[in-house]
């Protein structure tokens, strides 16, 4: 897994959800319920990921503590069936819940516009090899007369 060389001559920005417009209240201001006036704010922020190092994973492990989650990612030799080696992790993730919630928020997003665009995402690996290697077979035709 080598790094991806990457040296942008600006730095990116990216759209944030911020924190909501108005503190903590009953009222917010011009009689308006809280509720309502607790849209998120839009901000940029800058992005710096030229010395961001890129690889690629197809294994990925969940675990944590009460306080913080650890995500460790790797590469599995052999995707379908029981692995035979151990599956070396060469990153690790280390996050707090906020930040995960909000990472799941931005993937489910990802995932459910790429489902639309290009069709449902099986998870199942023995369904994709099925489903891969064995067409669905054609309908047989009936006898004329039935």
């Amino acid at each position: 897994m080598s790094p991806v060389a990457k040296s942008p001559d600006k730095p990116e920005k990216e759209d944030v959800e911020g924190a909501p417009a108005e503190a903590a209240g009953g009222q917010a201001a011009g009689g308006q319920p809280q509720q309502q006036q607790q849209q998120q704010q839009r901000f940029q922020v800058q992005i710096d990921d030229a010395k961001a190092l890129a690889s690629y994973a197809n294994f990925c492990r969940v675990t944590g503590t009460p306080e913080e989650l650890i995500i460790d990612f790797g590469l599995n030799p052999q995707p379908v069936g029981i692995p035979t080696q151990p599956i070396v992790i060469t990153q690790r993730i280390i996050t707090n819940f906020f930040t995960a919630k909000r990472m799941l928020h931005a993937l489910t997003l990802t995932v459910q516009r790429h489902e639309a665009t290009f069709g449902v995402l099986e998870v199942d690996v023995q369904k994709r090899v099925r489903a891969g290697f064995m067409p669905p077979a054609p309908p047989m035709p009936q006898p004329p007369g039935r």
